[in-house]
Order: C-alpha cells, then structure tokens, then sequence
C-alpha cells in the first residue's frame, strides 16, 4: 500500500515499481473510496467503509463483523497482516513511524484474538516468503515513511521493491501461488481518487486493464482466494480477477 498519490504520480515517482507493473499488469481506473485513509482500509478488508469518515485509533470505531482475514479462517485458510514499524502484535495505537490507521484488522473487535496472533510486524515477511509460507490472505503495510505518506515517493518506491525481490524469491511466487498487487489507499485529492494498482503473478503476460475497477474489487478477489462469498459491497464491484484474466482456485 503506498498513501496519498495518485496514478500519474506513483507511474513517475516510482519506476522500480512502474516497472514492475509494466512486466506484468496494471489498471489504469482503479479508484480508491473515498478521503481520508482508514475508510479505504477497512473498505478493503470488509467490502464496505462500515460508516467511517476519519482516521480515529480503534478505540473510537470498536468494529464488528465479517472481514476477509476471518473469512479465511473461516474456510480452513490462512491470514496474514505484516505491519512496517510496527512494536508488537496487532498494535492498537499509533508508535513512531508505524501508524494503526493503516492497520484494519486492529479495528475488529470481535477478531481480536486473531488478530493478536496474526498480525505480525514486516520483519516477518521475508522469512514467510522464503519459507513458501505466505498466507492466502495478505496485507503488507508500510510505516509513513515507507508508504510516501511522509516520505517521498523515491522511498516508497524502493522499500516496495525491496519487498517484491523477497516475495519473487520465494516458492510461492515460483510455483505459480502468489499474486503480488500493490494499490494506493487514496489520491492526493486532485486526481478523481485514481491510484496505480498492479497486478502480478508468475506467469502472467504483461497487460493494461482500462476497466473501471476500485477497492471493493480487491476486496472481492480476496473473497474469491479463500472461496468465500463477497462482503457487502464487493457483491457489485466488478471483478478483479476477470479484468486481469486471473483463475483462482
């Protein structure tokens, strides 16, 4: 996830990334919800904003409800959240450079104890990437640094793809398992909420999706990846995986 830039901007501050995406497959109207970032997270994780409009710690919105990362427990799957920044399991308050905004899972009430278990800080993902343990569901989060939200786009740029080497590394990528997608949670409010999302696996040939696509999207394909009936408003997003021409079994 980077924060705060749009489409145009990520393509020309990012060109690792931009590379990336140019290698595989990105979408060029793929709009973020709405302002400011944590409707937009949590809009991924549950299909629907849940009535959000700001950017309060969890002790202000205490959520409850289906989420993705339940739902792939709950079909026998895996979830995974790596947090950059983050001091210790599912943390419920903001430290340093690590903001719990960006952290959806950490709003769930009623999935705490999950979350407490599975919502690790980012150092663990290199480990779970080499060891072809990725979950089916995961949400790798950068802290406001690395995310652009502080820093520049060039650090965005290089912590993301410090990430994708681990992820391409690994097994799951090599076996043809994992597919890698990096979006923005939201524009720098002048570009229609438009944010570069790439979409990548193994062996997908390169393509430019035009179809209009948003963040319920994701939210739907996360629901296809564990077999799980779309969330609220995933039920009528267009579909992801049709657009990128991706099966899911």
């Amino acid at each position: 996830m980077v924060e705060n830039h749009s489409l145009a901007e990520m393509r020309a501050g990012m060109p690792r990334t931009y590379a990336f995406a140019t290698q595989h497959a990105y979408a060029t109207d793929y709009t973020a919800i709405r302002h400011p970032s944590l409707p937009n997270y949590i809009a991924i994780a549950a299909g629907s904003t849940l009535g959000i409009t700001d950017d309060a710690d969890p002790t202000v919105h205490r959520l409850r409800g289906n989420t993705v990362f339940r739902q792939a427990h709950r079909h026998g799957r895996t979830a995974k959240v790596y947090a950059d920044a983050m001091p210790g399991h599912c943390a419920l308050t903001n430290h340093g450079e690590y903001a719990v905004r960006h952290n959806p899972w950490a709003y769930f009430v009623t999935d705490r104890a999950a979350c407490r278990k599975h919502d690790v800080p980012a150092t663990r993902l290199a480990h779970d990437a080499a060891a072809g343990t990725l979950p089916n569901v995961g949400f790798v989060i950068p802290d406001v640094v690395h995310d652009a939200h502080d820093g520049t786009l060039a650090q965005a740029d290089d912590w993301i793809s410090a990430r994708i080497a681990a992820l391409t590394s690994g097994p799951d990528w090599t076996s043809g398992r994992l597919a890698i997608v990096v979006t923005a949670d939201e524009d720098d409010g002048r570009h229609g909420n438009r944010v570069l999302t790439v979409v990548a696996t193994h062996d997908q040939r390169p393509r430019v999706v035009s179809s209009p696509l948003s963040h319920y999207s994701l939210t739907g394909f996360l629901d296809d990846v564990v077999g799980a009936k779309h969330l609220r408003r995933a039920r009528t997003a267009p579909s992801l995986a049709r657009a990128f021409g991706l099966r899911v079994d």
